[in-house]
Formats: C-alpha cells, structure tokens, sequence
C-alpha cells in the first residue's frame, strides 16, 4: 500500500496541523489503474459500513467486517468495480491515534476483505481548517481523483449522515444502509428519493447497484 498527499500532523490540539489547508491521507493500492470501464467505483464508510465501529480504534484485532460486506465486496469486484473507504479519523489531531495505526487498522481489513483500491482518510478535527473532513465533499473528491473518475461514475455507500453528505456535495450517488441496531425506516436515516437511495446493509445495497 503506498501513500499519496501530505502527511498532517498527529499531535494534540495543542499543536495544530501546520498547513494552511491541510490535506487528506491518501493509501492507494500498487497498480491500481485507471477505471475506463463501465463500473465506475463504490466508496464505503468505514466504521459502522466496512468495519464495526469502534471508537478511535487502533487495535488490529479490533477490526471486524461488518454482516453482508464480504459479499458485497465480491460482488461489486466481479462485476469490475474499483472499491475504496472512506473516513474521519479525527482521533489522528487528537493524538489518540498515529498514522501506523490507521493504517494498521487497513492492513487487517484488508486482510479479512480483500484488497482496497484506495483509502481516503480525514486526520483531522472540526478546528483544523481543513476541507476533508466529511460532510465536506473533498475526501470524495481525493478518492475519485485516485481512480482517475469523476463524482459522477461513483458510488458512496454509508450508515451516516455525513458520509452520505459529502457524496451529494460533489454530485455522486449515495445509496444510505442502517446504522448497526437502528432499523432502515427509523427517521434518524433521511433520504430523499431524488437524493439517494436505501438498502437493508452493505450486501442489499450492491445487489441494488448492480441491478441499477
């Protein structure tokens, strides 16, 4: 796995990123090439999505998939879509996390999924000033760049509000799935119909874009 963009800091608030626009931690995968076929790409949030959500976790052997998203996973492969995660990390600026962390924390996701086209990853906290931190659209935007393809050509699936928010920002397309415990019509999970779609959990939302 190899690393794109700048590195931000993870010190304390204390010591604040030193940038005047601080940039999202980029991971994309050896080789990856440009996605020319018809697919596109399906961006998952992480925690609660991919991964079970588990607060500031650094702990390899925290990590666990989420019901329904190794199957998910396979089918969007086969059918030659580019697969990437997205997340707010900000235990990273609070200096609860280090970047060997995180990407421990991919390194076993992978590892028990498969491998990740690309992971676009916000370090940062609500006071450093960056434009990544979702529901900001620009970790969307990253992620797309990554693959070579526009907002358009990709989907974001996700439990959260702002994980859903950052795709609508940027004009791709969302499709919402329930929150671990929360049922899909609780109205704590707002779609619109001309917004984004939902699905029962990651396998039922592929199955939904595949049939598109």
């Amino acid at each position: 796995m190899t690393s794109r963009g700048e590195t931000a800091a993870t010190a304390p608030p204390a010591a604040p990123v030193p940038a005047d626009r601080p940039e999202p931690w980029l991971f994309v995968r050896p080789g990856t090439p440009p996605v020319d076929g018809p697919a596109g790409a399906v961006l998952f949030g992480r925690d609660g999505t991919l991964l079970q959500n588990v607060a500031y976790n650094g702990d390899p052997a925290m990590v666990h998939p989420m019901a329904g998203i190794r199957a998910a996973l396979t089918a969007l492969r086969a059918a030659g879509f580019a697969v990437g995660v997205l997340s707010n990390q900000p235990g990273v600026s609070r200096g609860l996390l280090g970047r060997g962390e995180v990407v421990a924390v991919q390194a076993r996701a992978e590892a028990l999924l498969g491998p990740i086209d690309v992971w676009a990853v916000c370090p940062h906290a609500a006071h450093d000033g960056c434009a990544c931190r979702m529901p900001a659209g620009a970790l969307v935007t990253a992620a797309c760049r990554a693959l070579r393809l526009p907002p358009s050509r990709v989907t974001v699936i996700g439990c959260e509000d702002t994980v859903i928010a950052a795709a609508l920002a940027v004009g791709a397309h969302a499709i919402r799935v329930p929150e671990a415990g929360r049922p899909l019509d609780d109205p704590g999970a707002p779609c619109t119909l001309t917004a984004c779609r939902r699905a029962g959990g990651p396998e039922a939302a592929a199955d939904l874009l595949l049939r598109r």
